[in-house]
């Protein structure tokens, strides 16, 4: 599975946003995220207007303004915020309705990675944003 950076950039983002909402009174600026997670404001504008249309943020303007979880941190899965970005939760390099290779059949890996892909959509949709932002993922291995 090949995720690009607006997948694993949404949802650095939207761990800081859970992370600093449940103590912040007002919303949280994208600068304040893009600084303390390294990514460009710039680029994180743009990936918060793919969340906001979709409903996972809201948008403050003014003084105190930014950004807010549209819900809670236990109501939005990995996944949502993966989607939400147009980002395809596929292993193999199928296009829609086509397969692989050259003449559109299917390479002979393709259940493989088909399979792969569903057990990684599986995973991410069962993992939610309070997860991720309390560390419960790291607690659970240590456990394991």
């Amino acid at each position: 599975m090949r995720l690009s950076t607006k997948g694993r950039y949404a949802v650095m983002a939207m761990v800081d946003l859970a992370r600093r909402e449940t103590d912040a009174v007002r919303a949280v600026a994208l600068a304040d995220i893009a600084a303390r997670q390294e990514i460009s404001l710039s680029y994180l504008e743009q990936l918060f207007a793919r969340l906001r249309r979709r409903g996972l943020v809201t948008s403050a303007r003014g003084p105190g303004g930014g950004y807010r979880l549209a819900r809670g941190p236990q109501d939005t899965t990995i996944a949502d915020i993966v989607h939400a970005v147009d980002e395809p939760l596929r292993a193999t390099r199928c296009g829609a309705g086509k397969g692989c290779m050259i003449k559109g059949e299917r390479c002979l890996t393709h259940d493989l990675w088909a399979d792969l892909g569903e057990h990684i959509e599986d995973y991410l949709a069962s993992v939610s944003l309070a997860d991720v932002a309390t560390g419960r993922l790291t607690a659970d291995r240590r456990a394991a």
